[in-house]
């Protein structure tokens, strides 16, 4: 499968040469796509270092954003497939094979890395919020999916052509998902490690709760 590889990245100038070091040893440079949005550090630099495709914002936009000008830009290419990743090293890229023998053996349209099947590793207030996320965009959608808010997922082509993202934020996420369960796509899930060591969330809890709300509440 000619699969693409997306990382949004904001200010992860640390974390994204260990990163793009191993995502290399499973893809090519030119099918990694880091989409620099606004970041105040080297993140642009530390990225073009690995030859790998650099999009940049001129000023922060939002993970959705960020998304959608990935998506974008993968529509652009002859790629199957993207996966996509966030920049903080709590994604393992050696899982990324796991996506692509799934989707050989399922052909599911969306498969996403669920981090429930082994919570020792969460904080509490992670597991608390994945749950209730996830039930309330399964009762939303009538989808079979078990961590709505992971941002590691594998998305066929198919999906992108036919789902285009309005929100900006962290709220995206949940609202590509609403969006491809109602054009009839296919879901399935893969177990993924869950990393939480040195955590550094942009999240602002209460803002990104609140568009959460919007969007499952919202008609697509």
């Amino acid at each position: 499968m000619n699969a693409a590889v997306l990382i949004p990245a904001l200010n992860a100038a640390e974390s994204l040469p260990a990163l793009l070091e191993r995502t290399l040893q499973f893809v090519s440079c030119n099918s990694v796509f880091v989409i620099n949005d606004g970041s105040g550090d080297a993140t642009k630099t530390a990225a073009e270092k690995f030859g790998v495709n650099v999009i940049s914002h001129e000023m922060n936009r939002g993970k959705g954003a960020a998304l959608q000008t990935g998506f974008d830009t993968v529509l652009k290419g002859p790629f199957d497939a993207v996966v996509t990743m966030d920049a903080d090293l709590q994604h393992r890229p050696e899982e990324i094979p796991n996506f692509f023998t799934f989707h050989s053996v399922t052909k599911k349209d969306v498969i996403i890395g669920s981090r429930m099947h082994n919570t020792k590793q969460m904080p509490f207030h992670r597991i608390l919020s994945n749950t209730m996320t996830s039930a309330l965009v399964r009762m939303r959608t009538g989808a079979a999916i078990s961590d709505s808010q992971s941002g590691f997922r594998f998305i066929t082509r198919a999906v992108l052509e036919h789902v285009r993202l309005e929100s900006a934020g962290f709220e995206a996420e949940t609202e590509f998902l609403i969006k491809a369960a109602a054009r009839g796509f296919t879901f399935g899930s893969i177990p993924i490690d869950t990393i939480y060591a040195g955590e550094r969330s942009h999240m602002t809890h209460v803002q990104t709760t609140v568009n959460f709300i919007k969007v499952l509440l919202k008609q697509y």
